[in-house]
């Protein structure tokens, strides 16, 4: 924990002092020449080839390029540093013309996707773990259609040896799509347990209208909704886990292509206008 809370504070430190640095000598810059944007164009492309490089740095571990916890670190706070050199290099305003628009708003969502990132990288698994460990993400259609299966077949036992429809009713009213498929996605996200407890309240409901073996069967399907939501809650969080890995990477490499191209095109018009 110590050694945690003093690389964070030398992070942030040498964030503080390279933000000081830059805005300090792009004031000086702005003022003695008219080419202060082309400082932090370089500097801002520079960074984002460092962070593009990220991804290929965890593809080669064995070259001696440092532990890949310092390079992620670094990653984070560079990630934040860029925010300021896109600040200045627009100096302040929304870029004009549909290529900067684009590319204006491609830096922009690699922003938001990479702070998503920080959060849900650092924040679920700890959410994960506090509600009962992981399920490999491959194995969870099988263990949703195995509680589907569960549930169905209590349902059906009422109806066969309990010689009552009222289980087997409720079931196909208002559990058989629950146990179906990936139920409430938004509401795991943000911890929001009011759909489970809704059901939850319809089964206590319905406990009035049972008899002592039906009440029995009720209480399983209670676990059994139980499991699937908490089936659900991983799902939904590990699902947007991977998904952000295909917006924020590929997002990251279209940026850098328009970013090539838009510095061919500031060169060229430039020359031009000499």
């Amino acid at each position: 924990m110590r050694g945690f809370l003093r690389r964070r504070i030398l992070w942030t430190s040498l964030l503080g002092a390279a933000s000081v640095t830059l805005v300090s000598v792009f004031t000086l810059w702005e003022g003695a020449t008219t080419r202060a944007a082309y400082l932090t164009g370089w500097l801002l492309f520079g960074v984002m080839v460092l962070l593009t490089g990220y991804n290929w740095f965890k593809k080669i571990p064995y070259l001696p390029l440092g532990r890949s916890e310092v390079w992620l670190e670094f990653h984070l706070y560079a990630g934040v540093f860029t925010g300021l050199l896109f600040l200045l290099h627009v100096r302040g305003r929304w870029p004009t013309g549909w290529f900067e628009i684009l590319l204006a708003g491609l830096y922009a969502v690699v922003m938001g996707s990479g702070i998503l990132g920080i959060i849900i990288s650092r924040g679920w698994p700890k959410r994960l773990t506090a509600r009962g460990g992981e399920v490999p993400f491959e194995r969870i259609p099988l263990v949703r259609r195995a509680l589907c299966e569960q549930a169905e077949a209590l349902a059906l036992k009422s109806v066969a040896e309990l010689k009552s429809a009222t289980i087997a009713e409720f079931y196909a009213r208002r559990l058989q799509s629950f146990f179906a498929g990936p139920q409430n996605f938004l509401s795991h996200l943000v911890e929001v347990r009011l759909p489970l407890n809704e059901l939850l309240n319809d089964l206590n409901d319905l406990n009035r209208f049972l008899n002592e073996s039906e009440r029995k069967v009720s209480a399983q399907l209670v676990e059994l909704v139980r499991k699937k939501d908490g089936l659900d809650y991983q799902h939904a969080l590990q699902l947007t886990l991977r998904l952000w890995l295909f917006i924020h990477i590929p997002i990251t490499y279209s940026l850098m292509l328009w970013s090539i191209a838009h510095v061919v095109l500031v060169y060229g018009f430039s020359a031009g206008a000499r």
